[in-house]
């Protein structure tokens, strides 16, 4: 046998074990995040699953998300309400006290002006409160997006939600909105920024029935 082919082989073998170490090593390493990562999932499914939400977390944009939330609210009487930049204080407030709700229980918030910062402006407030789980309330054709957005803003605080949608005759949102305001999310985990093109630009009024006047006799 040639004495150079042989010499060869014997330097190729320390080569391939080292690739052959590598590749187990990486193995292990992915085997260890899969395992370490069921393992989180399962007890985040299990401590939310035994945990009760301390709060009412209604996400603005809709009239009808109020008055929803205001039947919510007769369920739930222990519960403090957090309405996220939702229809003006007036009508809000007119919506809860006709329902029959005590209005020291609404938590009326303005600064948000989309579905992202309707969660990354309340957040921090929740954690202060010690709130650990929420009802999360939204139209079911916004609730996917705000699933998401959810799991990585409230996640981020340690704090759990369970969804309530409101049913509506809209259809689903466009998916690319989910993809999009995902990944405003994960940039204002790294940053502390929404993305939003001038975070202090006032909410919009939005249109939404104005409450009744009182009748004078």
């Amino acid at each position: 046998m040639n004495v150079r082919a042989v010499t060869a082989r014997k330097k190729q073998r320390p080569r391939r074990r080292k690739i052959v170490r590598r590749r187990w090593s990486m193995s292990r390493f992915l085997l260890l995040v899969a395992v370490v990562g069921v393992g989180w999932f399962s007890y985040h499914q299990i401590r939310s699953a035994f945990t009760s939400p301390q709060a009412v977390l209604v996400l603005g944009g809709e009239a009808e998300r109020e008055r929803y939330a205001a039947k919510f609210a007769l369920t739930h009487p222990n519960l403090p309400i957090w309405i996220s930049s939702g229809a003006p204080r007036e009508y809000s407030e007119w919506v809860f006290a006709e329902a029959g709700v005590d209005l020291s229980r609404l938590k009326l918030d303005y600064r948000a002006v989309d579905t992202l910062t309707n969660f990354t402006t309340l957040v921090d407030d929740l954690k202060t409160k010690g709130v650990t789980k929420v009802y999360l309330v939204t139209s079911d054709y916004h609730m996917r997006r705000s699933r998401v957005i959810g799991e990585i803003v409230l996640g981020s605080r340690g704090i759990d939600f369970q969804t309530v949608a409101i049913p509506s005759e809209q259809p689903e949102e466009d998916f690319s909105k989910t993809l999009r305001d995902g990944g405003r999310a994960v940039f204002w985990l790294v940053t502390g920024y929404t993305g939003y093109a001038d975070q202090r630009r006032p909410v919009r009024e939005r249109a939404v029935p104005q409450a009744p006047k009182p009748v004078q006799h």
